[in-house]
């Protein structure tokens, strides 16, 4: 089944990256990657917390963690509704589940490598926000 997005996609203005600058602490890669999953999964879910549920795979430590604050910022699922599991894991990898269907993103190894070795971080972030999602992601449903 291939899922139809809802409309057009959601996207990451000034107002929406300050504010998630704020609920992490600074700009950097692992918490845009986290964000840009999360607007896939809310441009093909919409954005209902309360019905969507992520399942995150990732090595616990930081800045892979960061991933994390991305995802909960941008679709509401939050360690404290329950609706996001974290397991460990190598690279990142996180899998949305709906009613309507499912959603699994992939980090790209390559884009994996170089925001683990950006020398500037927020200039590396600020890169992953311009990509498109297929240069991020592997992407199945």
């Amino acid at each position: 089944m291939r899922l139809e997005a809802k409309g057009d996609p959601p996207r990451i203005g000034d107002e929406m990256l300050s504010w998630a600058i704020r609920f992490h602490g600074h700009l950097g890669p692992f918490l845009v990657l986290g964000l840009r999953a999360g607007l896939r999964a809310v441009e093909l879910f919409g954005h209902n917390p309360f019905k969507l549920k992520a399942i995150v795979t990732l090595k616990r430590a930081i800045p892979y963690t960061c991933f994390l604050d991305g995802v909960q910022f941008s679709t509401g699922c939050t360690l404290g509704k329950g609706n996001i599991e974290v397991l460990e894991g190598d690279g990142i990898r996180v899998r949305f589940i709906h009613e309507r269907g499912e959603l699994t993103l992939i980090v790209r190894d390559e884009i994996l490598e170089e925001a683990l070795n950006a020398e500037d971080m927020e200039g590396e972030a600020l890169k992953l926000l311009k990509l498109p999602l297929e240069k991020l992601f592997v992407e199945r449903h």
